[in-house]
């Protein structure tokens, strides 16, 4: 609070400590998207047996950002690559780089690369680097892949309530809710652990998870998927936007966006959508699949409680004929209809 206080008066200079938090993210064997961010941020600790109050706290923690702007960070694969970016006013850096090197000789089995990331500003005398170097990874999917999966977060693996009255559902389950404690949905972890195996059961399709949670949400969504043994993926989210931003607004939604990127980046993968019928996954995924008309194996929509919405929705998907899609109320629903097309 003190530290918030000088801030607003303007009387907030000194570093206390140095956190960088590299999100986890995706490549090829010759290209790199890392995305991460640069905080005067203690880390946020989430522990399985925490207060409601501590839960609380921890949600202000995560809101409650302090950014480094400007700061130079350095990116780093011992013997393959090494990069230097510049944080933006949110204290955001992005390395979006190709590269000479084969950076899947650094992979692990399931094709994910670590790399060190470290922090080359100036440090006050009494400044607290938390870490040197902080570690990352991201994602090369296998050459053995079958295909990937791109998943929605909200309702889809993780209730919500977005659909509830003044959403206040989604408010108490995203902000005063332990990560600890979400329950995923029924058979979801399942489900997504027989995807990743696939029809041969090597443990090679990859996984990517978006949402429209902003980033300040990152550790505890990371915490809820690893928790409940989810298949390890990239997670992206979004910038959290207020009404004083002064940024434009994006040309396409944010799953859009993504989805067209990561196609982009494996043109010789198709994929799987998966996602639900309560906010504007239907025409987004729809959309795409017309326009990308042989990278699309299926589209999986959970079905929610919600009549008008459920409307909408059929009559979005009814004469659809381009990819199948399939409108789930269970996860078993829809391992069936994997399995019946040759996807597990």
């Amino acid at each position: 609070m003190v530290k918030r206080l000088k801030k607003l008066i303007g009387r907030y200079r000194n570093l206390e400590q140095v956190l960088l938090t590299p999100y986890r993210s995706y490549g090829t064997s010759r290209h790199l998207y890392v995305k991460g961010r640069a905080l005067d941020n203690e880390p946020l600790k989430i522990t399985e047996e925490q207060s409601f109050f501590k839960t609380i706290k921890n949600t202000y923690k995560q809101f409650d950002s302090f950014e480094i702007p400007e700061a130079e960070i350095k990116l780093e694969i011992p013997g393959k690559l090494n990069l230097s970016q510049e944080t933006d006013a949110e204290g955001y850096f992005l390395f979006k780089e190709s590269t000479d090197e084969d950076l899947s000789e650094h992979a692990d089995e399931e094709g994910w690369v670590k790399f060190n990331l470290y922090y080359r500003d100036e440090l006050w005398e009494r400044t607290n680097l938390l870490k040197d170097p902080f570690v990352g990874e991201f994602l090369i999917p296998e050459k053995e892949a079958e295909y990937g999966v791109i998943s929605d977060i909200d309702d889809t693996i993780l209730h919500t309530g977005v659909t509830s009255f003044l959403k206040w559902r989604l408010l108490k389950n995203s902000l005063l809710t332990n990560a600890y404690n979400r329950i995923p949905l029924k058979g979801a972890a399942d489900l997504y652990r027989k995807l990743h195996l696939g029809k041969s059961g090597k443990n090679k399709n990859p996984f990517f998870y978006l949402s429209n949670s902003p980033w300040n949400m990152y550790e505890y969504l990371k915490l809820f998927l690893d928790y409940n043994e989810f298949p390890k993926g990239p997670v992206l989210l979004r910038n959290f936007i207020t009404p004083f931003d002064q940024a434009l607004k994006p040309e396409k939604p944010h799953k859009q966006k993504e989805i067209i990127n990561i196609l982009k980046t494996y043109p010789d993968l198709k994929f799987i959508l998966i996602g639900d019928s309560g906010e504007h996954d239907a025409s987004i995924y729809t959309d795409i699949a017309a326009q990308y008309t042989d990278r699309i194996l299926a589209i999986y929509l959970r079905s929610v409680k919600h009549k008008g919405r459920m409307q909408r929705v059929r009559s979005v998907v009814e004469e659809f004929e381009t990819t199948p899609v399939f409108l789930a109320d269970s996860s078993k629903e829809a391992e069936e209809h994997a399995r019946e097309n040759g996807f597990i």
